[in-house]
């Protein structure tokens, strides 16, 4: 099975390539291949400012907000160019790719007006207030409380593993508003400045020895009233709406970031003789096997309506797929290691393809674990009943 793109698309992919590959070869030599999203933090800032400048950072949002109202297959070229030529995360992905995209659905005209530029430009770094100690995969259980007081919310409670929540400018946050609501019913949609008193983000230490997620504890924190993302108590509503757009075009940045990872293996495999290795072997072919498969999947997921709340049956099974993929990958790349692999960069830190494997420890439990994955296909892509809750 071949997939290609348009001839007339050519250009466009040489145009991306080339400002990719200049400016990661030139100002932003030092980030390229970075896999840390919080270190070199300035940086990063200026990436993306630098992105933001050459209408790059966005490019399929309108043109009006910072865009290029580019087509899907725009937006896939780029994104595989991205990730050819290394670029960093993305710091302020969380604010590109699932908060202004909800804005332009969702938001009102003072909100996109307000909001939208900073994200484009990469003036505002964005982190993600979902998930609480008691309510991880279980968004519905959310414990924090905001009450109305006059034209603000008062904000109190706990998130944990907070992206980037130790440099963000803003952090949009579900919380109750609705006192002894239960569920997903009472819950709204807050976009909280980080830079106030009673918002305190302290940095989480991965076994990696990186630290690129935070808990933030709100204490009296404020967010405005008009910084509400639809109705008070439709929290629930706009949150499952951006959890939509978490499986659009960035999926094939991710893939192409998967096949540089499968890359580096076989290179180490072919160094040091693991090559020859007929089981070894078994397993490269195999995993080459599931990430064209993973490619046909993201096309057929975007080619069914990339951004729509209503997800089609591909992008249902999508997370579980690409998480447990990835996470036989990063076995196979400490099998082809070897005692090489449990070498850390420095006493601090591991790098490269064991930074890989441990990282991939915990593709199968962010954004929903297999278990809650394996419930929204039954009960949501398929219609079976619900499972017995307590």
């Amino acid at each position: 099975m071949q997939l290609a793109f348009a001839p007339e698309l050519k250009a466009f992919r040489q145009e991306a390539a080339d400002w990719l590959n200049a400016q990661l070869s030139g100002p932003f030599k030092a980030i390229r291949g970075q896999t840390n999203q919080v270190d070199n933090v300035e940086l990063r800032r200026a990436w993306e400012a630098a992105l933001g400048e050459a209408r790059w950072s966005v490019i399929g949002w309108p043109e009006q907000w910072g865009g290029r109202d580019a087509s899907i297959a725009q937006q896939i070229i780029f994104a595989e160019e991205y990730a050819r030529a290394k670029g960093p995360p993305r710091a302020g992905h969380l604010g590109v790719e699932l908060l202004g995209p909800t804005l332009i659905a969702m938001g009102n005209d003072d909100q996109k007006t307000r909001f939208l530029p900073d994200i484009a430009s990469g003036k505002a770094i964005w982190c993600q207030g979902y998930s609480e100690p008691g309510a991880g995969s279980d968004l519905a259980n959310v414990k924090t409380k905001a009450r109305l007081e006059g034209d603000k919310y008062i904000i109190d409670g706990q998130k944990i593993w907070t992206s980037m929540g130790t440099i963000a400018d803003w952090c949009f946050v579900v919380a109750r508003t609705e006192a002894g609501s239960v569920g997903n019913k009472g819950l709204s949609f807050l976009m909280v400045p980080m830079d106030q008193p009673g918002v305190d983000p302290r940095p989480i230490r991965q076994m990696t020895g990186e630290a690129e997620f935070a808990e933030v504890f709100f204490d009296g924190a404020e967010a405005l009233a008009v910084d509400r993302i639809g109705a008070e108590g439709e929290g629930w509503k706009v949150a499952m709406a951006l959890l939509g757009f978490e499986r659009g075009v960035s999926t094939l940045a991710q893939q192409m970031h998967f096949k540089i990872e499968l890359d580096e293996i076989i290179a180490a495999a072919k160094r040091n003789g693991k090559a020859e290795d007929p089981i070894i072997r078994q397993k490269i072919a195999h995993a080459h096997a599931g990430l064209k498969i993973m490619r046909y999947n993201g096309l057929r997921m975007l080619s069914d309506g990339e951004g729509s709340a209503d997800l089609s049956g591909a992008a249902y099974t999508y997370k579980l797929y690409w998480s447990r993929w990835h996470s036989d990958l990063g076995e196979l790349a400490m099998d082809v290691l070897g005692q090489e692999g449990e070498i850390g960069a420095s006493e601090e830190r591991f790098d490269g393809l064991p930074n890989m494997y441990l990282m991939s420890r915990s593709d199968t439990i962010y954004a929903g674990t297999d278990q809650i994955q394996r419930n929204i296909i039954a009960e949501r892509g398929l219609g079976m009943p619900r499972e017995p809750r307590g």
